[in-house]
């Protein structure tokens, strides 16, 4: 349509090129003191238009606000400590919405054999009903104000999360902590979500990648850390409403609860919230179950026509040595990896080693990436590949030579480390855009650190990291004993042994 009209034009043109010509030369005062033909828009709409005052001349009587400062000082966290321990934080946001997030020191680390699974379940009966409310009108109120929630567990740490207009501060807070204190645990919602957990269970292979993280964990740890992110089986059967409720009183205290919120007033979050959540019990904080880090080996054969392996080693300190937690953020990008096909489009995660290295070279390998799986005292860092049975001696070899390079003076170059940090700082930068990332962000930094440490420290950081520094973290990780773990056709993955002598040749 667009080129029959502009064909259309360009005759008409043509043939009144005279007429046009002597129009295009009027004054602009003969313009301003009669009606104008409206030029090219009038013989396209056939309507004929008044003359307007030139843009550059202000209108008379309009006051013009004043213009937007270049630069605005990013807001501060505030934090109060109530008498009883719990941590309010906030900080304002000139966005019209807001995200509230209760965040609790509490997951599967503190699970004990009764109540194993007892994380992932809770995950699953958030914001079911309470003493309160149903489950209907708990979903209903949240529709009603156009809002978003939702739950996540980890091994470390719980988070409950509310996201809406910032009108709607009183309702979030007090539709959010009724669903953290108050659940019914009703046998119905249990029994339902408990099969829900065994059909999740049964589609775990078909998330290799998933599976094996949870077994670099069981594999790699002694203690806490080894217990299951996920229900185990044979727990189905034993857990119920009463465990569950005895679980949350046990963990859900005050000293380890923190409401973070991106987006609201600290005045008023703190009006509202601390009615509601002054009364909860002040119980010592426990001390944080040990984990010792052990390595060793996992293999489960599988009919997926592929192989999927990972190996691993410690990260000691994990993010409370926050320089070396940095440092391997880096790391982790310099290596980076993906897949033979990326989702992403062209140019996504192209200039990382991995990909360079390795998946541009090796069209056997489907998936070849780093990974890291980072907690307070501990962690670990690794590479997981995806290939043909066939083809699994050599990509783990390729795997352990890769690991190896980086901890080798010289091996890195500057160029490289360079354009890690930047996709470093970029990825923080912009994922702190996201106001549900940023109460997250809140409330899990207070929860490790006892505070919000501001963005710049870390592009700071970020910025000071040298070469030697990452070929010193690389060095230390691969000095740890090696964790193992494969899924599918596992019988021409390398032995134990056969690997760990790549790493620690006597």
């Amino acid at each position: 349509m667009y080129r029959a009209a502009a064909s259309s034009l360009k005759t008409h043109l043509k043939g009144n090129g005279g007429k046009l010509g002597s129009a295009r030369f009027a004054t602009s005062a003969a313009v301003a003191t009669r009606t104008s033909s409206g030029g090219l828009f009038s013989w396209l709409t056939g309507e004929s238009s008044s003359s307007l005052p030139p843009l550059d001349i202000p209108l008379g009587g309009i006051v013009l606000p004043d213009p937007l400062p270049d630069h605005v000082e990013p807001s501060k966290t505030k934090i109060t400590t109530l008498p009883n321990g719990l941590k309010i934080a906030s900080e304002t946001s000139p966005n019209p919405a807001a995200s509230i997030g209760l965040y609790l020191d509490c997951g599967s680390i503190y699970e004990t054999p009764l109540s194993s699974g007892a994380s992932h379940l809770l995950e699953r009966m958030a914001f079911k009903s309470t003493t309160n409310r149903s489950h209907f009108r708990i979903v209903r109120e949240v529709e009603a104000i156009g809002g978003n929630i939702g739950a996540s567990a980890s091994r470390e740490q719980m988070g409950y999360t509310f996201d809406a207009l910032k009108t709607y501060v009183p309702q979030m807070v007090e539709l959010l902590v009724d669903c953290v204190r108050n659940p019914a645990f009703m046998d119905w919602e249990v029994n339902e979500e408990l099969r829900k957990v065994k059909a999740e269970l049964g589609e775990l292979s078909n998330n290799p990648q998933g599976l094996l993280l949870e077994a670099v964990h069981s594999a790699g740890y002694s203690g806490a850390l080894a217990y299951p992110l996920l229900a185990p089986e044979s727990a189905l059967n034993r857990l119920d409403g009463p465990s569950l409720e005895e679980f949350v009183i046990e963990n859900y205290t005050a000293p380890r609860m923190v409401l973070a919120a991106s987006g609201v007033e600290h005045e008023e979050l703190l009006s509202v919230a601390e009615s509601l959540l002054s009364d909860l019990p002040s119980v010592p904080r426990p001390e944080e179950p040990k984990s010792i880090y052990v390595g060793g080996d996992f293999r489960r054969h599988g009919e997926s026509g592929a192989t999927h392996v990972a190996i691993a080693f410690e990260v000691p300190g994990g993010w409370q040595k926050e320089k070396d937690a940095i440092v391997l953020t880096v790391l982790q990008m310099l290596m980076g990896g993906g897949g033979s096909f990326s989702a992403g489009g062209p140019g996504k995660g192209m200039h990382s080693r991995l990909y360079l290295r390795v998946l541009n070279e090796y069209q056997q390998i489907q998936s070849f990436s780093a990974f890291n799986s980072i907690f307070n005292n501990t962690g670990l860092f690794g590479i997981y590949a995806s290939t043909s049975p066939d083809f699994v001696p050599k990509a783990v070899e390729i795997a352990a030579k890769e690991l190896i390079a980086i901890a080798s003076p010289g091996q890195v170059s500057q160029v490289q480390l360079d354009r890690a940090k930047k996709s470093t700082k970029s990825a923080v930068l912009m994922n702190l855009e996201s106001r549900m990332i940023a109460s997250e962000d809140i409330g899990r930094q207070i929860l490790t650190y006892g505070e919000r440490k501001p963005v710049e420290q870390f592009l700071k950081a970020v910025d000071e990291i040298t070469l030697n520094d990452i070929t010193k973290i690389a060095q230390k990780i691969i000095s740890s004993p090696l964790t193992m773990a494969s899924y599918g056709d596992v019988i021409n993955v390398p032995s134990y042994e056969s690997v760990n002598r790549m790493f620690h040749a006597k």
